[in-house]
């Protein structure tokens, strides 16, 4: 499984980046960097995690300025437990005067480590929020709350987490 999410995660980045001849690789994006709080809900067990949140966003399609592909990776942590989710896929965004709201669906994997187990399930993320541009050039401030389902040994997990943190635009 580890194998074919790599491939495709390749093969969508030879996809976005196709030309070297251009002065940027990205002409336009963002970067995200920030805190994040995740409750993650099983069959069994309700279990709260603190851990950070950071994404990479491109605007390839100039013809589609509202639609951006994200790389998004995150960890979370308690005692005994690391989670990190890496997942990719399409947001949809716009601009309303100093704010910006979004939706995304993506897709990926989740690398979760407890009482030295390790499992690999895929994982759907499911989410959106709103980006406030700041007084500074290029920056903004971004909420952002995502629904992550995950399916493990006959076992759903539900995770729902809420991140903060700043946004640099290029």
């Amino acid at each position: 499984m580890s194998k074919t999410v790599a491939v495709v995660l390749a093969l969508i980045c030879l996809m976005l980046f196709p030309t070297t001849s251009k002065a940027q690789l990205i002409p336009s994006g963002n970067v995200y960097a920030g805190v994040a709080y995740a409750d993650s809900v099983d069959v069994v067990n309700r279990l709260t995690f603190r851990g950070w949140d950071a994404s990479v966003e491109a605007f390839p399609f100039h013809r589609f300025a509202y639609l951006g592909i994200v790389l998004d990776g995150s960890g979370v942590y308690r005692t005994g437990v690391r989670q990190y989710n890496v997942v990719i896929g399409p947001r949809v965004s716009m601009n309303i005067g100093k704010w910006r709201p979004f939706v995304h669906a993506m897709g990926g994997i989740q690398l979760t480590n407890s009482s030295g187990s390790s499992f690999k399930p895929a994982a759907i993320d499911i989410g959106g929020g709103v980006d406030r541009k700041l007084p500074f050039k290029n920056f903004s401030w971004r909420l952002q709350f995502d629904y992550v389902h995950t399916h493990l040994l006959s076992a759903n997990q539900n995770e729902y987490r809420g991140s903060t943190g700043i946004v640099w635009r290029f």
